[in-house]
C-alpha cells in the first residue's frame, strides 16, 4: 500500500514537470460548457520513458512493463487532481476518468524492439514495443464500445444509480468483454444492467503491417528464404486513419492475444504511429566519385558516361543508351521532396526484344528502394476481402502500385494484358487516383462507398512493336509502331522509348557474345572499364543523387519555357496541337533529374537541351515528326566508349543547342528577348 501511494505521488511529480497538470486543466475547460453529463472522459496523458525514469526507475518499470497498473495510477491521480482543484463538476467518481497514456518512443534496446521478421507467437507480458513495418492493408473506419455504464438491478444497492460500475475497453479486450449481460455488482452480487444511453462509442480501424524486406520477394530478389507473416494493427480514436497504404511507419504498441472462442489471435494495439524511413547510406564510393569528377568538364559527360556502361551485367557497354538514361532519370527523380510532393517519371519502351529490354528493367529495379515486379496472377492496384477479426466490414488489400509507394511499379509487356486492363491502367496514369467501390450490402454498411485512392509510384512497361498494330494506316510519318498498345495510352506515360536493332547484325553479335560469356562466366564485363562500375557503385549513386536539393537556373527555364511554346505552336499549326500542358512539369522534371544525375545542385541550361531532346524524341514516337529536326538517338548521336566519342557527342550536342534555339525564335516571336542570342 506504502508503495501505492508512493507511485502516485511519483505521478504527480512527473505531471507536474512535463506540463500534464495544465493540459489536464484545459482539456477540463470544454467539458463545464456541456449542457449534458456522459458516462466517462477521456483524456490523453503524453508519457516519455526518459523522463519517467529519471523522476523514478521503479516507477519508470511499472510503465514500461506494466502499462495497466499504470494507467491505473494515472487515472486515480487525475481524478484527485481535478476533485482537489475542481476542474469540472461533470466527474463524480473515478471510474469516470479513462486515462490513454501514449507513448511518445521506446528506449533503443532489443527488449522493446519487435521485428516483424521474427515477432513471436506465445504468451508474454503486454507491454509497450516498437516495430517497423509497410502497410499492406486497411479497413474502413467502424465503430466500438468505448466504455459503457452499468446499474445494479437490486434498486436498494448504492450501485443501483450513479457512476460506480463503468467498464472501459482495454488492450486486446473483445467487444463481449466491454458489453455483456451476465456482469455481477461488486457489492451485492446483483445482475448489472446496461444504462443503453450512457454508452460512448469510438472509432476502430484494422490495419495489416508486414516487415519491409517483403518487398524483396515481390521485385525476384529475395536474398533469403524467409517466410513473412503480417500482424494486425488496432488503431482506436485519435489514430484512425493515421496509415495509409504503402506507406513505412514506426508504430508503439501494446501486443496481446484476442480471444474469439474457439480461436485466438494476435495482434497489437497501437498507441502512437510515426512516418518511418530506413536509413541508408547515400554516401558514394570515392573511387567512383573522383572517376566521375574527372569527367566534370563538361556537363553531358557525367550522364553519358554512367548510362554507357549502366547495366552491363545484361547488355553490352554502348547498346540502348538511350533508354540506359531514361531509366537513371527516372532513379533519381522518383521521390518524395521536403514539401511531401511526390515526383515521379513514366518510361514506356517500344522494342523488338522484348527479352533483353525486359531484363534490363529488372536489373534497374533493383537499385531503388522500392521496386516492385507486377505478376499477372496478381492485383495491379486494390482488393477487397471481410476482415476476419470481427468487424465484418470491408479489408482493402494493397496491389502491385499502392505497394510501390515512393518507388518503381514494373508492369512489364503490355500486350500480355486485356483491353479493359489497359483501359484502367491509362485512367490510373491520367487522374493518379485508384477508385475502390465497397457495396454497403455485401461488407455491411447501409449504403455503398467509394474510395479513392493516391498512386504516388513511375511505372515502366514495355510493348512488342512487332505484334498486330491498333494504329491507322493513315499514321503520321516518323511515329513509332506501337504494337497492340492502343496510341491513347501512351500518352499518359512521360518519355517514350523505341529500342531497336539501327546498327545491323554488329549490335545483334555483341549481344550474343555478351550473353553466352555472362552465361559461361557470370558478372565477368568484356570491358575492363566496366570493372570501375559495379552496381553497389550505382546503387549508392542513386540513393545520393535522389537526396540533392536542386535549383532551376533562369537560363534553363527560358529555354524550357521557349520549347514549350514553340512546340505547341508549330504542332497546332500543323496537325492539331498535341503538347499538353502537363509537358511542361516533365519538361522540368528531365532537367531536374540530369542534374542530379550529374552530381550537381543548380539546373544548366545544358541539362534543359537532354529533356527538350528526350522530351521531343518522346513526341515524334507518338505523333510524328515536328518542324525541330532531330535524329532518332538525339541524346546520343554518338559512340561514347572512349574520350575522342565524348568529344565528339559534345560537339554533336551543341548543334542540337543551336538547332533548338532556332526552332524557339522561328515559331515562339519575341523569344529573342528572353534567350542570348549564340
Amino acid at each position: 500500500m506504502a508503495d501505492h501511494l508512493s507511485l502516485k505521488e511519483l505521478v504527480l511529480v512527473y505531471l507536474d514537470r512535463s506540463g500534464g497538470l495544465t493540459k489536464l486543466a484545459d482539456d477540463c475547460k470544454p467539458l463545464n460548457d456541456l449542457q449534458s453529463s456522459e458516462a466517462i472522459y477521456r483524456f490523453r496523458v503524453s508519457v516519455n520513458p526518459s523522463d519517467i525514469i529519471e523522476v523514478d526507475p521503479l516507477l519508470g518499470h511499472c510503465v514500461l512493463h506494466d502499462p495497466l497498473r499504470a494507467t491505473c495510477l494515472f487515472q486515480s491521480v487525475c481524478f484527485l487532481v481535478i476533485k482537489t482543484l475542481s476542474l469540472t463538476d461533470k466527474i463524480h467518481t473515478e471510474s469516470q476518468v479513462n486515462v490513454s497514456l501514449n507513448f511518445t518512443h521506446m528506449p533503443p534496446f532489443p527488449e522493446y524492439t519487435m521485428d516483424l521478421c521474427c515477432f513471436p507467437r506465445m504468451c508474454g507480458p503486454m507491454r509497450p514495443v516498437a516495430m517497423e513495418g509497410l502497410v499492406i492493408a486497411v479497413t474502413r473506419v467502424t465503430k466500438y464500445t468505448q466504455a459503457a455504464r452499468f446499474l445494479c438491478t437490486d434498486d436498494e444497492c448504492s450501485c443501483s444509480t450513479g457512476f460506480h460500475h463503468i467498464r472501459v475497453h482495454t488492450p486486446g479486450a473483445t467487444e463481449s468483454a466491454t458489453v455483456r449481460n451476465n456482469f455481477s455488482c461488486m457489492i451485492c452480487n446483483s445482475q448489472l444492467k446496461e444504462d443503453v444511453k450512457f454508452r460512448v462509442l469510438g472509432d476502430k480501424q484494422l490495419v495489416e503491417l508486414i516487415h519491409v524486406g517483403a518487398l524483396d520477394v515481390l521485385r525476384d530478389h529475395q536474398q533469403n528464404p524467409v517466410r513473412y507473416q503480417s500482424v494486425t494493427l488496432f488503431l482506436r480514436d485519435e489514430l484512425c486513419n493515421s496509415m495509409i497504404i504503402g506507406r513505412l511507419y514506426r508504430v508503439l504498441g501494446i501486443p496481446a492475444h484476442v480471444h474469439q472462442w474457439p480461436s485466438i489471435t494476435w495482434s497489437v494495439e497501437a498507441n502512437n504511429v510515426q512516418p518511418w524511413e530506413p536509413k541508408r547510406c547515400q554516401k558514394v564510393n570515392a573511387r567512383f566519385l573522383e572517376f566521375l569528377n574527372g569527367m566534370a568538364s563538361s556537363p553531358w559527360r557525367i550522364s553519358a558516361i554512367l548510362a554507357h556502361f549502366f547495366g552491363s551485367d545484361v547488355t553490352p557497354p554502348g547498346l540502348y543508351n538511350s533508354l540506359k538514361l531514361g531509366l537513371l532519370l527516372s532513379l533519381v527523380q522518383t521521390k518524395t521532396d521536403a514539401n511531401d510532393s511526390f515526383h515521379n517519371l513514366d518510361l514506356l519502351v517500344v522494342t523488338t526484344d522484348t527479352l533483353i529490354v525486359d531484363r534490363l528493367l529488372a536489373y534497374s529495379l533493383n537499385l531503388t528502394c522500392r521496386g516492385i515486379r507486377h505478376q499477372a496472377s496478381g492485383e495491379m492496384f486494390a482488393s477487397l476481402s471481410r476482415d476476419e477479426h470481427g468487424a465484418g466490414t470491408a479489408n482493402i488489400h494493397a496491389g502491385s502500385a499502392l505497394l510501390a509507394t515512393g518507388g518503381i511499379c514494373m508492369l512489364g509487356d503490355l500486350s500480355s494484358y486485356r483491353k479493359d486492363k489497359l483501359e484502367y491502367i491509362q485512367s490510373v496514369l491520367e487522374s493518379r487516383t485508384i477508385s475502390v467501390f465497397i457495396p454497403g450490402k455485401k461488407y455491411g454498411e447501409d449504403a455503398d462507398q467509394q474510395l479513392s485512392l493516391p498512386v504516388q509510384c513511375s511505372f515502366w512497361a514495355l510493348t512488342d512493336s512487332s505484334l498486330r498494330s491498333t494504329r491507322a494506316d493513315s499514321a503520321v510519318l516518323g511515329t513509332a509502331e506501337m504494337g497492340p498498345v492502343p496510341v491513347q495510352l501512351t500518352e499518359p506515360f512521360g518519355l517514350v522509348f523505341e529500342c531497336k536493332d539501327r546498327t545491323g547484325e554488329q549490335a545483334l553479335l555483341a549481344q550474343t557474345v555478351h550473353t553466352l560469356q555472362q552465361a559461361v562466366q557470370p558478372g565477368k564485363c568484356q570491358n575492363p572499364s566496366c570493372k570501375e562500375f559495379s552496381t553497389q557503385d550505382y546503387q549508392e549513386l542513386v540513393a545520393h543523387a535522389r537526396g540533392l536539393e536542386v535549383e532551376l537556373s533562369p537560363a534553363a527555364e527560358t529555354l524550357i519555357h521557349g520549347y514549350y511554346m514553340a512546340s505547341r505552336r508549330a504542332r497546332t499549326q500543323r496537325q492539331g496541337s498535341n503538347i499538353s500542358v502537363a509537358s511542361i512539369t516533365l519538361l522540368i522534371s528531365l532537367a531536374e533529374a540530369h542534374c542530379r544525375l550529374s552530381l550537381r545542385t543548380q539546373v544548366l541550361e545544358e541539362d534543359a537541351v537532354i529533356a527538350v531532346l528526350l522530351c521531343e524524341n518522346s513526341v515524334i514516337l507518338k505523333h510524328g515528326a515536328s518542324a525541330l529536326i532531330i535524329p532518332p538517338d538525339a541524346v546520343f548521336p554518338r559512340h561514347v566508349g572512349d574520350m575522342d566519342g565524348l568529344q565528339r557527342r559534345d560537339n554533336a550536342l551543341d548543334e542540337l543547342h543551336q538547332n533548338i534555339l532556332r526552332f524557339i525564335y522561328t515559331y515562339a516571336p519575341g523569344a529573342d528577348s528572353y534567350i542570348t542570342e549564340e
